[in-house]
């Protein structure tokens, strides 16, 4: 008998303050949408209003208002008479977001080159040493790849570009998950990672640019050639809307 795969279940936890509650339910559940694997399954994620509101211990009231303003920012998206669904890219925007994703750590790598201490790198390189096969370890290393890059953009010291990235990561950590199992991706990604660090110890911003960019831009090539699978989700999203 053909085993039914469970779909993942949105983790978050009760807040604990009484004020900005709003901003607070809206903080919480992009943290547990960015710890889903929304690309590793067809089905869509839909989020339960009652039960967000029970897991976060408050009303309904700031509920609903924190899914309007993620609705707004474009994690998820509100479906009439079906509920409330978490927003997955189809192939060209996952490209787009990736380009994007270059610039900002581009820039930020030669910032970093200026402004990061020696603690910062050695903080780096201990982040990207993975002791295991990444390949084997493939949700553990995508994790640890996640952090990789937050610390090379909070090294630039531009909170604005910080904001930006992790916006941008909502869906990258779930894409660079699905595709770390594709092909030889998670141990490319190993070397490209000490390619960049050495770089940077250098403190030369052109060839850590570089190497970043080439890093990024080589994830875009790679969802090219794989990730004819996120318009087959675009798709059937699609057929479901028009019922």
């Amino acid at each position: 008998m053909e085993t039914i795969k469970k779909l993942p279940q949105i983790n978050v936890r009760p807040l604990e303050a009484n004020v900005g509650l709003r901003r607070l339910a809206s903080d919480a559940i992009k943290r547990a949408i960015t710890a889903l694997d929304i690309y590793g399954h067809p089905e869509e994620v839909r989020l339960d209003e009652r039960q967000l509101s029970r897991d976060l211990g408050v009303s309904r009231t700031p509920i609903r208002e924190a899914l309007s303003l993620l609705e707004q920012e474009g994690f998820v998206r509100s479906v009439p008479r079906r509920g409330i669904y978490i927003v997955r890219k189809n192939k060209r925007e996952i490209v787009e977001m990736i380009m994007v994703w270059s610039a900002l750590e581009s820039a930020a790598a030669r910032f970093a080159c200026e402004r990061a201490t020696d603690e910062d790198l050695a903080e780096l390189r201990a982040v990207a040493e993975f002791k295991k096969d990444p390949s084997e370890f493939v949700d553990e290393y995508s994790q640890s790849n996640m952090s990789f890059h937050r610390t090379i953009v909070r090294m630039s010291g531009c909170e604005l570009m910080v904001e930006m990235i992790d916006n941008l990561f909502i869906h990258m950590r779930a894409i660079r998950s699905t595709a770390m199992r594709q092909g030889d991706r998670a141990k490319r990604s190993v070397v490209d990672h000490m390619n960049i660090i050495s770089a940077l110890e250098a403190r030369d911003p052109d060839l850590a640019a570089a190497k970043v960019r080439e890093h990024t831009l080589g994830l875009a090539a790679h969802i090219e050639k794989y990730g004819d699978f996120l318009d087959q989700f675009q798709s059937a999203s699609d057929v479901r809307r028009s019922r």
